[in-house]
């Protein structure tokens, strides 16, 4: 099983180091999608109750093995994956375009 370390930068440069160690990765547990704690939940799960309308305490009474960090990093790793990326014009030029 793997964990997830997440490295950003600081609007100084800095790099910053999050270690989601609650976002896990495993191949034999829900395909190798992004999982809370090992567990049979996955990230998409929580995001898409969030998404859905769901508090906090909604979730957590709806999955008691779950705890507020869980959500909290779930929602940490959800933002990360989305962040859109800048590729610069000149490689889309350089391949003839998509």
């Amino acid at each position: 099983m793997l964990e997830y370390t997440n490295i950003q930068k600081t609007t100084t440069g800095e790099k910053v180091v999050q270690h989601l160690n609650r976002i896990t990765f495993d191949p034999q547990i829900m395909g190798g999608k992004a999982c809370i704690r090992g567990m049979r939940v996955t990230v998409s799960t929580v995001v898409g109750l969030i998404a859905s309308g769901y508090s906090n305490a909604a979730i957590l009474k709806a999955y008691p093995y779950l705890e507020k960090e869980d959500i909290s990093q779930a929602l940490s790793y959800a933002t990360w994956r989305v962040q859109e990326i800048e590729v610069p014009l000149d490689i889309y030029e350089n391949t003839g375009g998509l």
